[in-house]
């Protein structure tokens, strides 16, 4: 097969030879290896090609089995192939990439059925991956050492070796790693405060030789919407340090489960910020010849920053739910803010000299303006009290200072809406009651495609919806009665998905004493590596998964998955975040809780019938949808066609 998976016609628009090819695959192809012709996965494709020929910005709103992750992928390939440009594919988590990439996969599929090789490769975010440093600070630690001393154990030779790499391949992704669970994964994997750029182990590292691995990707890159949005970030700043770009030059973008995109962005834009990194980055100079001035700036630095995160512990309150805590800004506050921003500032300006005198290492040099001017960026932010939010987190090596933009409008219409290329956001829940402006106006996207399909399934036939009454007001010992009976109703076979991992933890550990469940099996989100605990949930078929994270992406079709238990309505949480959007907002209920609450519910009781022939459940744990009339109003309009939510 040469270039194109048909015969191309220069004299003829390439798009609509696309379109026709694609028509011919799924009203021809595809149905004489058993796949059924569907309308809506037709009509899909007919409204991509509009948005490629046009090279412009869609929002494709498909219901549950319309096919749409086929019709994106076969465009997303062929326009590649059409622009010599790889074409990104970003999900808005691992599970995603994983039900794209895994044998049996989409991806998969296509390229049996329709006899095309794909070269579609992982761009996984960098806290993906093992860190060489952190895992020697892990097995000389103080818990499990053994543990990561097997690890360590298992790494490829070349890891350990000085001499010049012959032959090597990537390693260390975290799904190498299912028997860990998340607080293990934790303490060796990468994260935001280490030092790459003087890490002597770089060129040994996982994570630079994955990069090396996709960035010669022909057709398809996947990646997470965090890291497509970091890529889009750093682009500026690593092309000035003489860096490549996170993801190499591109044609065309997916987002899959688009309606997430916004909250990717914004973790993309946060600043980090801790006294510790600081003083460890800035102490370095001190080891060279540098001038009195300089070295008396640079202390004045070190104690300025613990003053600073001094006065700001004494400003943190707690966020009940989170591990966030919320920061009561003061004018004390903002003047310590200052006074190191000013120091900083002179800094800045010393180390030009210091530069100018060659008395500095010029690679070392570069990593502490680097350092310096993120922290001026973020700082800048407290200038103004309407541009940032903030909040602070704890750990063991001390508090960290998190600021990020409070709208992400203008970094995506700039970086990402003006580049002049088709990007196509993907979901079965892109519109709020029939509009899309609530996902439209959190990007800044004025100008548009857009259009809907609903899923072809009989949902009135095989879904069931059930909304227990509670008398006591939805205690969690009322809701725990309720899912106990549910799970004997259909024998295990059940997601419950939790608002927070707090709510999943007490149910773990009530349920760990429980004798009316022992014969079920339960797997849990975060006792091991994701895809690991999904597998492990549909080979067992009377087992129960509960999770907190899978709302969307997870495919189980058949019995396996019989039954949806949603504790509770998935409000979005009373955190800095979504309390700076209530602020922005006029009616912050029905404009920010509301149309989250809904998008994210549609995504969890999409995840029961996944075929024609899946049948079960939902049942919603909410007393107010008895008491709140407007609520349960809310709700009732979303339900598949012919769907009535009964009490129980």
């Amino acid at each position: 097969m040469g270039r194109y998976p048909f015969a191309y016609d220069h004299a003829q628009p390439f798009m609509q030879q696309v379109s026709d090819w694609i028509a011919d695959i799924f009203y021809d192809i595809l149905p004489e290896a058993g796949f059924e012709v569907r309308d809506e996965q037709i009509y899909m494709a007919f409204q991509l090609e509009r948005a490629y020929a046009e090279k412009q910005t869609i929002f494709a709103e498909a219901g549950v089995g319309t096919g749409k992750t086929l019709v994106y992928l076969l465009y997303a390939i062929c326009y590649s192939r059409f622009m010599n440009k790889p074409a990104i594919i970003a999900c808005a988590d691992e599970s995603l990439i994983e039900q794209l990439v895994k044998p049996g996969g989409d991806i998969d599929k296509i390229a049996r059925h329709l006899n095309l090789q794909i070269d579609a490769r992982l761009a996984k975010s960098p806290d993906q991956y093992a860190c060489l440093v952190k895992l020697d600070e892990a097995r000389f630690g103080h818990e499990d050492t053994g543990l990561y001393r097997e690890v360590y154990e298992s790494l490829p030779d070349f890891v350990h070796t000085r001499e010049a790499l012959q032959t090597f391949y990537a390693y260390g992704d975290r799904k190498n790693y299912p028997h860990l669970n998340d607080e293990q994964w934790n303490r060796m994997n990468w994260d935001v405060f280490q030092d790459c750029f003087v890490c002597d182990r770089r060129h040994r590292c996982g994570q630079t030789l994955s990069r090396e691995s996709y960035r010669k990707s022909t057709d398809l890159i996947i990646c997470s919407h965090d890291f497509y949005m970091e890529h889009v970030w750093t682009y500026d700043g690593r092309k000035r340090e003489g860096q490549l770009p996170l993801l190499p030059d591109h044609c065309t973008v997916v987002f899959d489960e688009g309606h997430l995109m916004e909250s990717a962005a914004q973790k993309a834009l946060t600043y980090k910020l801790k006294h510790m990194v600081f003083e460890e980055l800035v102490i370095r100079l001190l080891k060279g010849e540098v001038r009195e001035t300089l070295a008396v700036c640079i202390d004045r630095a070190i104690e300025q920053s613990e003053r600073m995160f001094e006065v700001l512990e004494s400003s943190c309150r707690p966020i009940a739910g989170s591990d966030r805590k919320q920061i009561v800004m003061s004018d004390l506050l903002k003047r310590e803010i200052h006074t190191l921003c000013d120091i900083l500032s002179e800094i800045e300006e010393e180390l030009v000299f210091e530069g100018e005198m060659f008395t500095l290492n010029d690679y070392q040099l570069k990593i502490v303006e680097e350092h310096l001017e993120m922290m001026q960026k973020a700082f800048a932010l407290f200038r103004n009290e309407d541009s940032f939010i903030c909040w602070a987190t704890e750990s063991i090596t001390g508090l960290t200072l998190v600021v990020m933009p409070r709208t992400v409008k203008e970094v995506l219409k700039e970086y990402v809406f003006s580049t002049k290329m088709p990007i196509v956001f993907s979901s079965a829940t892109l519109s709020v009651e029939g509009k899309f402006d609530y996902v439209a106006n959190s990007l800044g996207l004025e100008k548009y495609l857009s259009f809907s399909v609903d899923s072809p399934y009989d949902y009135a036939e095989r879904m069931e919806v059930v909304a227990p009454r509670f008398s006591e007001g939805g205690t969690f010992q009322e809701k725990m009665a309720s899912a106990i009976e549910l799970l004997h109703r259909t024998q295990g076979r059940a997601l419950i998905l939790f608002p927070t991992h707090q709510e999943l933890q007490r149910f773990k550990a009530e349920m760990s004493s429980r004798s009316d469940c022992k014969d079920l099996t339960f797997f849990y989100e975060g006792d091991q590596e994701i895809s690991h605990v999904i597998a492990s949930f549909q080979e067992d078929e009377h087992s129960v998964l509960a999770a907190v994270s899978l709302w969307e992406g997870l495919d189980i079709p058949g019995p396996s998955l019989s039954n949806v238990i949603v504790w509770a309505l998935p409000f979005p949480p009373q955190d800095p975040v979504f309390n700076a959007k209530r602020e922005a907002a006029a009616s912050p209920y029905e404009e920010v809780d509301i149309p989250y609450m809904l998008l994210r519910l549609r995504q969890g009781m999409g995840r029961l019938i996944r075929t024609r022939e899946d049948s079960g459940i939902i049942a919603i744990f909410s007393e107010e949808l008895y008491t709140n009339t407007s609520l349960r109003e809310h709700i009732e309009r979303v339900l598949p066609a012919g769907v009535v939510m009964k009490s129980e």
